[in-house]
């Protein structure tokens, strides 16, 4: 029986490192972001926004990424995503916007990616939402908050300043494009690769700085399992001795 319930809490230990492993990743990377968050003034650049689905009973069926209006993006298109149907919403400007000599009076504001009926997002699931936007203003960066819509009603307002997240890291950060700013350490963003001048919607996008977060802590988890079992081994062969 002693040897039994050594073998069982061995086994116990593995278990709960593994979950941890599995858990561990998808806890650091539940937001929206945009991946890469920087970008070249002038260019147009590939962006890549990753949507999870936070909740364990609803789906997410829309996702609308609003676009700034102050430096507005003349060309916007995005890539057809199976289950997915996108729409660019074109709307007047405040007031207008020189962009490339031109006086812009209206742009592109949103764009909205409604689920087809009986899909969207389910629990533990993500959907990659690739966009190529430009030319990129020469700013400090854009904010491009998004709103994420679920199917028992609920929304997740991903909309909060850096300055916001900053003074309170409860609120739901904004994907932010970082183009003459410093993405800031430790930021609730995606990677900090530029992306320079291209049209290639389908181009890949580079891994999210939470990706070495969550590395860092399945590394630990495994550690953790593999040291229990290894401890729950010799504690049998010991007894077995005995």
């Amino acid at each position: 029986m002693l040897r039994k319930s050594l073998f069982r809490r061995a086994l116990v230990a593995a278990a709960v490192g593994a979950v941890l492993a599995i858990g561990a990743p998808l806890a650091a990377s539940a937001h929206v972001t945009v991946n890469p968050n920087t970008a070249d003034p002038g260019a147009y650049s590939t962006l890549v926004f990753r949507v999870p689905n936070e909740s364990e009973t609803a789906r997410t069926i829309r996702v609308e990424v609003s676009l700034p209006a102050d430096t507005p993006f003349t060309s916007v298109l995005y890539q057809a995503v199976p289950g997915w149907t996108a729409t660019i919403v074109e709307g007047a400007l405040p007031a207008p916007v020189t962009v490339g000599g031109n006086a812009i009076t209206q742009a592109a504001r949103s764009i909205v990616w409604q689920a087809d009926p009986g899909g969207g997002l389910g629990t533990g699931q993500f959907v990659n939402l690739t966009v190529v936007l430009g030319p990129v203003p020469d700013t400090g960066h854009v904010l491009l908050p998004a709103v994420q819509t679920y199917d028992d009603g609920s929304i997740s307002n991903w909309t909060a300043t850096p300055d916001e997240v900053a003074a309170d890291d409860t609120l739901d950060p904004a994907p932010v494009l970082y183009i003459t700013d410093t993405p800031p350490a430790g930021h609730h963003g995606a990677a900090t690769t530029a992306t320079h001048t291209t049209t290639d919607a389908a181009a890949t996008a580079p891994a999210s700085s939470d990706s070495g977060v969550a590395l860092g802590l399945s590394i630990a988890a495994l550690v953790v399992a593999a040291g229990a079992a290894v401890l729950g081994a010799l504690a049998f062969a010991r007894r077995r001795k005995a």
